[in-house]
């Protein structure tokens, strides 16, 4: 019961006429299609009267052959006014919910506009600006302290290396024996026998008159 008291919608409005219209549109088909039968019947009918020699009866049945063909015609202007007429009520239907849309987006702005503050949003924008920048600075400054700590531990790495290169080259092994080297300006063990090995003048003259080389 509630539903016969019920207010129609447009779109209910909209599919009643649009079920009328379709409604009319088969009635309107329907009718051409006896009138083409009518139509044939009447061709004949006139054959048949023309072979008896029926003039007379040959003319009545000419005229309402020409009516019956204006008839029929008018059933395709009409069928087209209907189809006009139902595709303009779809166009009326999609315009109205497109209004409709925009007047529920326009009450969504303003809304939205109401409860926006500009100066409150310039401020966040520019506060979050600060401390990005901020952010950036500090970044920044992390990155050089580890930049100048890893460099430096380059540097040193690269002068141990050097100076393990010079005690290689003069025999002093640095792992174990720093300790024991000897102190400049002391008597080395090795110094002696160092001296000792050294190749006197007199026998390098020897060697090279051996050679051949005077």
């Amino acid at each position: 019961m509630a539903s016969l008291f019920k207010k129609k919608t447009v779109d209910d409005i909209i599919k009643d006429q649009t079920r009328e219209l379709r409604g009319t549109q088969r009635q309107i088909t329907r009718d051409r299609t006896a009138l083409e039968r009518q139509e044939k019947q009447m061709e004949a009918e006139i054959k048949k009267m023309a072979k008896s020699g029926n003039k007379e009866a040959c003319k009545i049945l000419a005229k309402q052959l020409v009516q019956l063909r204006k008839q029929k015609n008018r059933t395709y202007a009409v069928s087209s006014k209907v189809t006009s007429m139902s595709t303009q009520t779809k166009v009326m239907n999609s315009q109205m919910k497109m209004a409709g849309a925009m007047s529920t987006t326009a009450k969504t702005m303003q809304a939205v506009n109401k409860k926006m503050d500009p100066q409150k949003t310039l401020k966040t924008m520019q506060d979050f600006q600060k401390e990005n920048m901020k952010m950036g600075m500090t970044e920044d400054m992390i990155n050089d302290t580890l930049d100048e700590i890893f460099d430096e531990s380059e540097d040193e790495e690269e002068s141990q290396s050097i100076v393990n290169q010079v005690l290689d080259e003069i025999g002093i092994e640095i792992t174990g024996k720093m300790g024991r080297a000897p102190a400049a300006g002391k008597s080395l063990p090795g110094a002696t026998a160092a001296k000792s090995s050294t190749i006197s003048d007199d026998e390098i003259e020897r060697q090279l008159r051996a050679l051949g080389v005077d």
